[in-house]
């Protein structure tokens, strides 16, 4: 069994369920992640920025209270990110220094009321970033306990490859959809598929439902062709252009909204055809692909 069965292949985002979104209480986060449990969506991917530092905490209380045993879900969070709002810093940079590493951890492990963490992610690169320094700080988690994977977000090839001089990425989690598809293009699924690493899908519906733009005036009557086609909404069929890929994409999913959650795993059920896809993809471009 692969590392990588052991997470939803639907991931649920957590960013929009506290201050920085939705509000939920304390019982409606319990509620959601029993919600996402019994629908097939295990796994919650947070960050220690969400909700100005707040959203992890509020999460682990809502576990507490959910009845939920922690094996039966993945926890995957972020560290790096050091902002001015919720901590008093006079500008916003990155930290990867051994010790903060470690402190970022522990501090999440604590909030999100768990022993480990499935999954541990440095949330953007830094170029004062050290590799001894990260390796250093990844290797006493792993030897801890604390953590059982780790990875990085938004990184390049080639950032990963100065990492991977010192310890080993298993994940990469980057922005990518119908209208944002440069992963494909610029080497990040290549490295991905080539080293083994999971791949996970920040904003994967793109801009499609934020903005009216040319993209969405291409897109959107082909998404109405397709939708009668396939049975399904527009926000289905952009989920199962992400996972049509070889790279096996994990879409993280931002609502809190629980039809659309559900809607979500349905489009595990939809199989694009060839030419579908690249009806997607030229509509999402404007341009035949050469």
């Amino acid at each position: 069994m692969s590392k990588t069965d052991f997470y939803s292949r639907i991931i649920a985002g957590t960013m929009t369920w506290g201050s920085w979104g939705k509000q939920l209480s304390r019982k409606g986060m319990a509620e959601l992640m029993n919600f996402c449990l019994t629908h097939g969506i295990s796994t919650f991917d947070h960050a220690d920025i969400y909700g100005e530092y707040g959203n992890e905490e509020a999460f682990g209380d809502a576990f507490l209270d959910s009845g939920i045993d922690r094996e039966n879900i993945q926890l995957i969070t972020k560290c790096g990110i050091q902002m001015t709002r919720g901590r008093t810093n006079s500008v916003k940079h990155y930290q990867y220094d051994a010790a903060y590493i470690v402190w970022s951890a522990e501090r999440s492990l604590k909030k999100l009321r768990t022993d480990y963490l499935d999954f541990f992610l440095l949330h953007r690169p830094s170029p004062l970033m050290v590799p001894e320094e990260i390796a250093k700080a990844v290797e006493q988690l792993k030897r801890e306990g604390k953590i059982r994977q780790f990875g990085v977000s938004n990184f390049t090839p080639s950032q990963i490859a100065l990492l991977e001089k010192y310890v080993n990425v298993e994940g990469n989690q980057v922005e990518y959809s119908l209208t944002h598809v440069n992963p494909m293009e610029d080497g990040t699924f290549d490295d991905c598929m080539g080293h083994g690493r999971m791949v996970m899908s920040w904003s994967p519906l793109g801009s499609f439902f934020r903005e009216e733009d040319e993209v969405k005036q291409r897109v959107e009557p082909v998404l109405k062709q397709l939708s009668e086609k396939y049975n399904a909404e527009a926000s289905q069929l952009l989920l199962a252009f992400i996972l049509k890929h070889p790279a096996k994409v994990f879409p993280v999913v931002g609502t809190t909204n629980k039809e659309r959650l559900s809607g979500s795993i349905e489009a595990l059920k939809i199989e694009l055809e060839l030419q579908d896809w690249f009806t997607m993809l030229e509509a999402s471009k404007g341009r035949r692909v050469p």
